[in-house]
This record gives structure tokens, sequence and C-alpha cells, in this order.
């Protein structure tokens, strides 16, 4: 009997990452294809544990929501053309850091920054790149968090490192980001006011982000307070009764 690796249909390197030009209806390309999504599940499944333990253990839910998307056959064309690459399965795999995406939605912007160090101490996970587009907005106003990242994917015969982008953001960033992709996509038509309103609108929902947070954590110190003091009046109350006896 033959063994694994002889049969297998991909020697990764040799059978599907070459210099061949893309049929996106082809078998390469859906296994291809194939990879990024194990790459998403194992990702996704890594966060949702992560998400679980805060809230079990320590009564913390930082995450909102998560999403997840593998990019189209055609953008993925358009990118390599955008990028003056030749379209062939080895430029694919190398050039293009976001054909599969994952987004975390956090309530605060001290969540995004914690879900980023938790991502950053996973052992398995290797950091290509980080751009931080909340403290340095992009010009029209988006504000996320950017991470390229090399996920390992187990297959039965080798390991196979995938990219993938995930971006971490507030729910105010999240609502403004989809908001404006839906104004803008396909239209090119948008005016240089509505381009100053757009970011004037961002801007204001990065201050309600700001005064929420702030919000937040006076609370929290609130409650923290209370418990301090009820803690220190137990202990009061503790010693009355040892000295009455």
């Amino acid at each position: 009997m033959k063994n694994l690796e002889e049969n297998y249909p991909a020697s990764i390197e040799q059978h599907l990452l070459n210099d061949e030009l893309i049929d996106v209806k082809s078998e390469t390309f859906k296994k291809i294809m194939f990879l990024y999504n194990s790459a998403l599940k194992q990702i996704k499944t890594k966060i949702e544990i992560i998400q679980d333990e805060l809230k079990l253990f320590s009564e913390y839910e930082p995450i909102e929501y998560i999403t997840t998307r593998i990019k189209k056959p055609e953008n993925i064309i358009e990118k390599l053309k955008r990028k003056g690459c030749e379209l062939t399965y080895q430029n694919l795999f190398d050039k293009i850091n976001d054909i599969a995406g994952i987004r975390i939605v956090c309530n605060f912007k001290s969540d995004v920054y914690k879900i980023i160090q938790i991502i950053e101490d996973f052992q398995d996970i290797k950091i290509i790149n980080k751009k931080d587009y909340m403290k340095k907005p992009k010009k029209t106003g988006y504000m996320s968090y950017h991470l390229i990242v090399e996920i390992p994917v187990h297959l039965s015969s080798r390991i196979m490192f995938v990219k993938a982008e995930i971006q971490i953001r507030t729910l105010g960033m999240d609502f403004w980001a989809s908001l404006e992709h839906k104004l803008k996509y396909k239209n090119s038509n948008i005016s240089k006011m509505e381009n100053k309103n757009l970011i004037k609108y961002a801007k204001i929902i990065n201050n309600i982000d700001d005064n929420m947070l702030t919000i937040a954590n006076t609370i929290e110190k609130r409650n923290n307070n209370i418990v301090l003091e009820s803690a220190e009046e137990k202990d009061e109350k503790m010693k009355k009764q040892k000295y009455n006896l």
C-alpha cells in the first residue's frame, strides 16, 4: 500500500501552488479555497473558545459578534491585476493577504486591544503585519485594527500555513464602515461634501466610543469601590464580634 504522502492529491507546493494561470472553475482553485476556508474555521474556533472562557470564568464579554468571509474569485483576480501580478496560483497565495478574513466586533476600544493581545499570545499563529487604524485613521475616516497572520492548517499529511486578515473594531466603527461601504460601493459620484460629512461622522462616532468607554470605566471603578467597602465593613464587623466574645 502506498503511503499517504504518495497518494496525497496535493504535494501542495508542486501541485497547487504553481505558475499556471488561475482558472476559478478548476479543481486546483477549489482546493486552494479549501485551505483558506480551513484557516478561517481554525481561527474562528480559537476566538470563540476565548470568548466562552472570558464569559464563564471572568464574567467579561468583550466580543459582541464575529463574522468571516472568503474573497470572491472575481475580486481576487481584480486585486492581482491591481498589484500588477501575473494571474498565477503562486501569486494568489503569495501576494494577497486577505483572501480569508475574520472580523471581531467589540464593545469598547479597550476590548479591541485586549483581544489583540490575546491573539498575539497564541503560540501557533504568526503575526506577519499589523496596522492600527484606530490611533491613525485612514484619510476616509475608516478606523479599525488589522492583523495579517499565518494560521497552521493541519492536513492529513502535512501542516500548511495560510494567511488571513483579522479586523478588530468597536460596534461604532463597524456601523460606520458598513454604511460607508454601501454608500461608496460601485458609486463613483460621491461628492467632496459627502466625503467630508462621512469623515465628520467617523470622528463623531470615535468621540462616542471614547465617552462610552469613560462611562464604562467610571461604573467599573465605582463597583470595585463598593466591593472594597463591603469587604472592609465585613472585616470590621468580624472584629467587633470577636471583641464582644
